[in-house]
């Protein structure tokens, strides 16, 4: 059974909803799906632009979500470990998880626009290498009262990590990949549950890359009686009328791409091992549009009975087991957003099959029965 979520990553500027406003309407939305029993909300983290540059501290807005709501658990989709010490990022995520009660998942990415590797003084080439290092010593921090590590990035001397995650043996640990064989097997071998975003150009190669992640996931010993558990983050506009829901969707879907497209045009002039293929990045979101989003199902858009077809035929090509919905994409206002999730949750989701927590995430079991993710080589 697929279950539905939130996912935040602010594309405002200034002048198109300050970040008060911003914040105000995604509180909102979160407890509108609280109340409606969806999964997750999830947040991104992001710098110096307006693309995420509103969210540059996913935890912060978790820990406000915790505090207006009951059930829902909370995402970060993901924390950059590449800019920041394992001692810190230990201590606030389980800082979080115990303001939550327990409902913290923490997924990491490993960074990917240049501007922000080179406002934090950090090489592109170091990414891979930080990522692993920093997630090893977290997940020692949490399960361990006296880590010390050595590494290029990182010195810990009997480092002993306050306060304790309330989840045990930690948090669920969840890590975003994109296009790299490696980080799909990397990530089921370590049994970390997999983030995944949409795909422009066809669902084929993201449904090759979630089989061998989840063929690495089966075949780590350290991984027996574990669950993998993939989630698919993409945008979603429902409206009354299909009419409604194309121009209104086209809309928001052309300032998304515009912010996005103008993030990643550091690319060109930028290359890393690290990132083979990125500097070409600007030039392929340049050239997409609301319409080739549409076709190849990046997105889910239409009146309830279109939308439900469009994510029908989505799930029969991909083996996810989560979906979270990119709701305020475009700096969209809040009373569309809002419309948009009450329709998915009253006319949407029913067609397809029940949503919400009618049993525990697979990532979030783990944690729960006291099933630690094995180390990070």
């Amino acid at each position: 059974m697929t279950r539905y979520g939130l996912s935040f990553l602010p594309d405002a500027r200034p002048e198109d909803m300050p970040a008060d406003r911003y914040f105000a309407n995604a509180l909102k939305l979160a407890e509108m799906a609280d109340r409606a029993g969806m999964g997750a909300v999830k947040m991104t983290e992001h710098y110096l632009h307006p693309y995420g540059g509103y969210c540059p501290s996913p935890l912060t807005f978790l820990a406000a979500v915790a505090a207006q709501t009951s059930q829902i658990r909370l995402m970060t989709g993901g924390i950059l470990p590449a800019f920041h010490h394992p001692v810190q990022l230990a201590a606030h995520c389980a800082m979080v998880d115990a303001l939550s009660g327990g409902r913290l998942d923490v997924g990491l990415a490993r960074a990917y626009l240049p501007y922000e590797f080179a406002a934090f003084g950090v090489p592109l080439d170091e990414s891979r290498d930080r990522f692993v290092a920093t997630a090893r010593a977290m997940q020692r921090l949490w399960t361990e009262d006296a880590v010390s590590a050595e590494t290029p990035f990182f010195t810990l001397d009997r480092a002993r990590s306050l306060p304790k995650p309330v989840q045990r043996p930690h948090p669920p640990l969840w890590g975003a990949a994109v296009s790299s064989r490696q980080s799909f097997a990397w990530l089921g071998e370590n049994g970390f549950g997999l983030l995944v975003t949409s795909s422009f150009g066809g669902y084929d190669k993201l449904r090759e890359n979630i089989a061998i992640y989840r063929e690495s996931f089966a075949e780590a010993p350290a991984n027996a009686g574990r669950r993998s558990a993939v989630t698919l983050s993409l945008p979603l506009y429902v409206a009354p009328t299909p009419r409604e829901a194309e121009a209104e969707a086209d809309q928001h879907l052309a300032h998304y791409m515009r912010i996005w497209s103008d993030a990643t045009a550091a690319w060109d002039t930028a290359n890393s091992r690290d990132y083979p293929g990125y500097t070409k990045m600007a030039r392929a979101l340049r050239s997409v549009t609301p319409a080739d989003l549409r076709a190849s199902k990046a997105v889910v858009t239409g009146d309830p009975a279109g939308a439900a077809a469009v994510l029908a035929e989505l799930l029969d090509i991909v083996d996810i087991d989560t979906i979270i919905w990119q709701i305020d994409f475009g700096a969209m206002p809040f009373d569309r957003a809002a419309r948009s999730l009450t329709l998915f949750n009253e006319e949407v989701a029913g067609r397809l099959a029940p949503t919400g927590r009618t049993e525990t995430p697979p990532a979030a079991a783990d944690a729960a029965e006291g099933v630690a993710s094995p180390p990070v080589p």
